[in-house]
């Protein structure tokens, strides 16, 4: 028996698999002391784009894992769990599509997420290691290996199970990058996409990784007849490194770099809640220049290197004493790995020193918030006069984007060139190396010292970029590049 008879397949004409799916799920304490489950749909431009396509095509499906054991078992409740047939969770979804979530074992999920995806993965493609200690791959790292291993499969096996014949299949990200080649054995029928978030690496780069566990990925991701980049520099990097494993020139790479979308942006930049934080904030800075920075705790966020960018900027121009402010507000991001514990623990000990360093009576040099505050992080793109994003290295960066989008204040863009969003937003904002601390102090000096009428033209090219493939116009692209 072939493998596609093995797998005859659903009804499913179009799936999207990713890690996280659309859906919310979160413990409500009750007065008597137990819980029940909130279940709402996710947010954010991404998730809507990709419900848009799926909410318009019949019998559509979502393919994601439980992240933790309320959604495992909730899952297993559910017919081969799809939770959407649950009256709990039909409700959240309106009907709109299907939702299957893998009930996948809770140390099979931790080693491939945290191990592998987390921090393996993603410190090789944002170039964060120490090389001098880490990576090391040893046995208990393969045994990691081994459990992404199972992870893909489980989400390839689940997918040949949903999807009707010479269905379209659009594969998420770096924790699925086993899954096209997976799938292709399974169902040959099927149209396979994969869209790869984070930024790639040169050859020489990837090839830390071991040579078998870097063949597997580059030939994984090829199953797929169409694999997306942000940029063209992406694209470039891992046609070289397929090149290199494999010596194959890989055809279907294709570039869709991500916007962000204007009026779903205003809609959450409008709210009170943000209103109100907007006040908030604009107590503590008044008629002072703001130079807004809203990110995550993450290690390729460069946040440590941009609040010493902030004090030498201080230090080196006295003039600016108390006629700026820089808000600085961070989700708290992977605080299961102990790097970015450290990470989080260093930002803050600096940011407390500036503090220290600078603050007077009447004058408020930094404000630094890390926690999940969505209104107050909207609040400060809304007032902000430089947008500033200096990653080590970023796949794209949507948070400049929707800076861009909500400021009310014609803003000047300080942007890292290791982002995707340099090839958008072109030659009007000052782009700096972010690992150069001086330079970008100096440019948070010229951003903040040109007029807001100089800034304007600028400004306003770069909102236009960023509005320019919204994240429905951007999922339908890869769509149409599919057939």
């Amino acid at each position: 028996m072939s493998d596609d008879q093995a797998h005859p397949g659903g009804n499913a004409p179009l799936l999207v698999a990713s890690n996280r799916g659309p859906l919310t799920i979160v413990a409500v304490s009750g007065d008597d002391g137990d819980g029940d489950d909130r279940i709402t749909r996710g947010s954010g431009g991404l998730v809507s784009g990709m419900q848009a396509a799926l909410s318009t095509t019949p019998h559509a499906v979502w393919v994601s894992a439980a992240m933790n054991d309320r959604e495992r078992a909730l899952a297993r409740r559910a017919p081969k769990g799809r939770i959407s047939e649950l009256p709990e969770v039909a409700d959240a979804l309106r009907g709109d599509f299907d939702v299957r979530l893998l009930p996948i074992d809770a140390l099979t999920f931790r080693n491939a997420y945290n191990g592998v995806a987390n921090s393996t993965l993603w410190f090789v493609l944002h170039r964060l290691y120490d090389l001098p200690t880490q990576p090391s791959f040893d046995a208990t790292w393969r045994r990691q290996w081994n459990s992404y291993v199972r992870f893909n499969r489980a989400f390839a096996t689940a997918l040949a199970e949903a999807a009707a014949p010479g269905a379209t299949v659009m594969v998420q990200d770096y924790h699925l990058f086993l899954v096209p080649k997976m799938l292709r054995d399974l169902r040959s029928d099927v149209k396979i996409g994969h869209f790869t978030h984070t930024p790639w690496v040169t050859p020489d780069d990837f090839a830390m990784l071991p040579d078998d566990v870097a063949h597997a990925i580059v030939e994984g991701m090829l199953g797929a007849d169409v694999l997306g980049f942000h940029t063209e520099r992406w694209a470039d990097l891992f046609r070289a490194t397929a090149r290199a494993v494999t010596g194959v020139d890989p055809d279907g790479v294709r570039v869709f770099p991500l916007g962000t979308d204007e009026d779903e942006m205003q809609r959450l930049g409008g709210r009170r809640t943000v209103d109100n934080a907007l006040r908030v904030l604009n107590d503590t800075v008044e008629d002072r220049l703001l130079i807004g920075r809203v990110d995550r705790t993450e290690l390729s966020k460069n946040v440590f290197r941009g609040l010493l960018a902030y004090r030498e900027l201080l230090r080196t121009r006295p003039e600016w004493h108390g006629r700026v402010v820089h808000a600085v507000y961070n989700n708290p991001s992977r605080e299961d790995v102990p790097a970015y514990r450290e990470y989080t623990a260093r930002i803050e000990r600096l940011a407390a020193d500036i503090d220290d360093e600078f603050s007077t009576d009447d004058w408020t040099p930094l404000i630094f918030e890390i926690g999940d505050d969505y209104p107050a992080a909207l609040a400060v793109l809304r007032r902000s006069d430089v947008v500033f994003v200096n990653s080590v290295r970023d796949g794209m960066n949507l948070v400049v984007l929707e800076g861009l989008v909500l400021s009310e204040r014609v803003p000047a863009v300080v942007l890292s060139r290791e982002t995707g969003a340099v090839e958008t937003l072109g030659d009007d904002a000052f782009v700096v190396n972010p690992f150069d601390v001086s330079a970008t102090a100096q440019a948070l000096h010229e951003a903040l010292l040109m007029p807001v009428e100089a800034r304007r033209p600028g400004a306003e090219r770069m909102r236009a970029a960023a509005i320019r493939l919204p994240p429905t116009k951007w999922f339908q692209a890869q769509l149409d590049a599919l057939g």
